[in-house]
């Protein structure tokens, strides 16, 4: 006879909430932060120590996993990847603390499918869709592509 498999829930547990927070489910939100006006889509996980700043809005099948920041008046699309383990040893590496950090600042556009790895992203970037964000951007423009590049200023 199999054996049953062990069976978790996925839902919203230990999370810090503002007003105006919109959470469509399913979802699964554990010992992060929400500030005011966010809006969350279904099929959303955001892990712990992680912060959405205020009327940020996160679309649907994003994953933003643990200690990202995310500013205010940001758009993130559908699909959107956060990565902040390497696998600098060729493995998964138990110690988070050695995790990079991801800081996303204020009034940041990042399009569906994109991938966003151990960076910090400036104010106001417009990052395109499916780009994949290797390096820090410190200049506000518009990015695209594998690694992202600027393609412009704004």
């Amino acid at each position: 006879m199999p054996e049953e498999p062990t069976r978790r829930s996925v839902g919203v547990k230990n999370v810090t909430v503002g007003r105006n927070v919109v959470i469509y489910e399913p979802a699964n939100l554990y010992d992060c932060e929400l500030c005011d006006g966010v809006f969350i889509g279904p099929f959303v996980e955001i892990q712990s120590r992680t912060c959405i700043g205020r009327n940020t809005r996160v679309q649907s099948h994003a994953f933003i996993c643990e200690s990202v920041v995310i500013g205010e008046n940001c758009f993130i699309g559908h699909g959107v990847m956060f990565a902040n383990d390497m696998f600098r040893e060729g493995k998964p590496n138990p110690d988070r603390e050695s995790w990079g950090k991801i800081v996303i600042g204020d009034n940041v556009s990042i399009g569906s499918g994109a991938t966003i790895l151990a960076v910090s992203i400036c104010d106001g970037a417009v990052i395109g869709v499916g780009s994949v964000v290797t390096k820090s951007l410190t200049e506000k423009g518009v990015y695209a592509g594998n690694p992202a590049r600027l393609l412009r200023r704004l």
